[in-house]
């Protein structure tokens, strides 16, 4: 499992960005690689289940229950704050990518302890779910 380490972005009243080091034990991702899939860190799933996922130093195992996400382009729900079996998280939210969303990389921002933690995700082009019109089908005998 890959743990996509956060970054603060603080800038210089001049309005060039760079990037602090985490404070340690601090992660922020989206979506986590599993037995069967890998490749699903930091990117979004369309048509499928996502999840935002944090390390928040905080109470015991669990981040504090001031822990929270964001992103201009997903939808936060259901929180969960406690640890995750075979997950590097203390804190997780569903997430919904919001309609309109283009293909691109975007910021999810997790605020940990008053602190706010960016990490990049990708949102992939949707697949075609319909066939075209008068395309060729496997078995209908088109192809003959």
């Amino acid at each position: 499992m890959v743990a996509i380490g956060a970054a603060v972005l603080a800038g210089p009243a001049t309005g060039l960005a760079q990037q602090a080091p985490p404070e340690p034990g601090v992660t922020v991702q989206l979506n986590d690689d599993t037995a069967y899939d890998v490749g699903l860190v930091n990117k979004y799933v369309h048509g499928d289940f996502n999840v935002a996922l944090a390390q928040c130093p905080g109470e015991g195992l669990k981040a504090p229950k001031s822990t929270t996400f964001s992103s201009p382009v997903l939808t936060v729900g259901k929180y969960d704050y406690g640890p995750l079996i075979g997950v590097p998280a203390n804190v997780s939210a569903d997430v919904e990518l919001k309609a309109g969303t283009a293909p691109g990389s975007y910021p999810l921002t997790v605020n940990c302890n008053g602190k706010p933690y960016t990490a990049t995700f990708s949102v992939p082009p949707r697949q075609v779910s319909a066939v075209p019109s008068g395309a060729a089908r496997a078995g209908d005998g088109s192809m003959a």
